[in-house]
């Protein structure tokens, strides 16, 4: 099992009323963990996920959301504390936010909450607001510390400077959470937070391949990803091309793609990951940029059932 650890909330999506013509809001449920979850579920991997969710009506809505795409949800977290809603604006198909997350059922979660976790979980997925905001960033990586060195461990940072309060504390979270990761994914807009200054993207490359992982996947929108091994070699596949709508929840979906691909070809391990090679990476990115691309290809984040591919 992919144990996918992070948020759940609501994205608040304009759509126009038939009254006014004024947009209203419609709820749907999203967070970018949450997303890799789902997109996991329906490429037919076992996947359960480890996250706070309320017993509110959008609570239910998203565990419900979690089993439909055949998420495990024994080890969910509930409180009554409210599920953290994010007001979505769309301008030429990309989305800003504004969030409401404060003292969220997913946001208090503490280490003393966490589940025990049983032979099944193989991986680890982090990523998201999940790891820039407290108490839960910490929560979460009061996980990795306590369960990564025998699981394979992937993290997507996605870093959104808006929600760093501190940028010292969560530059250093990432460092220790990178000790004991495997594959991490960024964008160059990650790389350049992660590490400021003058350096050049691949000189940033090798001082986060010289933190832990085996695997970097960078990740250059339209212009597709390149994967560097653990041997030197890398490796990259083009974007597939298609008619996009929005770009809601494509990230994530590659995601997922890149786990279920590895986690099929026996490699998504903590020993295995270290010696994939070129030919199982290139089929794991492609597999990760189909499902993107579909996911690309509709509204919001409604990544690809496996049939689909």
């Amino acid at each position: 099992m992919i144990l996918c650890c992070g948020e759940a909330l609501i994205d608040m999506i304009p759509s126009p009323t038939l009254e006014s013509g004024r947009d209203g809001f419609v709820p749907h449920s999203g967070g970018a963990v949450f997303n890799t979850a789902i997109a996991l579920g329906r490429l037919g991997v076992q996947t359960g996920m480890v996250t706070g969710l309320s017993t509110d009506m959008f609570g239910q809505q998203l565990a419900d959301a979690l089993r439909a795409s055949h998420v495990d949800v024994s080890r969910v977290i509930q409180s009554d504390r409210p599920t953290t809603l994010a007001f979505v604006k769309l301008t030429d198909g990309h989305a800003t936010y504004s969030f409401f997350d404060e003292n969220t059922a997913g946001r208090m979660i503490r280490p003393e909450d966490l589940p025990d976790l049983t032979d099944e979980v193989s991986a680890l997925f982090f990523g998201g607001i999940s790891l820039a905001v407290e108490p839960c960033a910490d929560t979460y990586a009061a996980l990795v510390e306590r369960e990564g060195a025998g699981r394979a461990v992937m993290m997507d940072p996605n870093i959104r400077p808006g929600f760093i309060k501190n940028a010292d504390r969560y530059r250093d979270r990432l460092a220790r959470m990178l000790r004991l990761t495997d594959i991490v994914k960024v964008s160059d807009e990650d790389l350049n937070w992660i590490y400021p200054g003058p350096e050049s993207l691949q000189a940033k490359l090798d001082m986060l391949r010289g933190t832990g992982p085996k695997i970097v996947v960078l990740t250059r929108g339209g212009e597709g990803a390149t994967a560097y091994l653990s041997d030197g070699t890398d490796v990259s596949v083009a974007a597939e091309r298609v008619t996009a709508v929005d770009t809601v929840g494509a990230g994530d979906t590659f995601n997922a793609g890149v786990m279920a691909s590895l986690s099929e070809q026996g490699v998504l391990t903590k020993t295995g990951v270290s010696e994939v090679s070129a030919d199982q990476m290139r089929s794991a990115l492609t597999l990760a940029a189909k499902s993107a691309a579909i996911t690309v290809s509709r509204a919001g984040a409604n990544p690809p059932w496996r049939e689909e591919l």
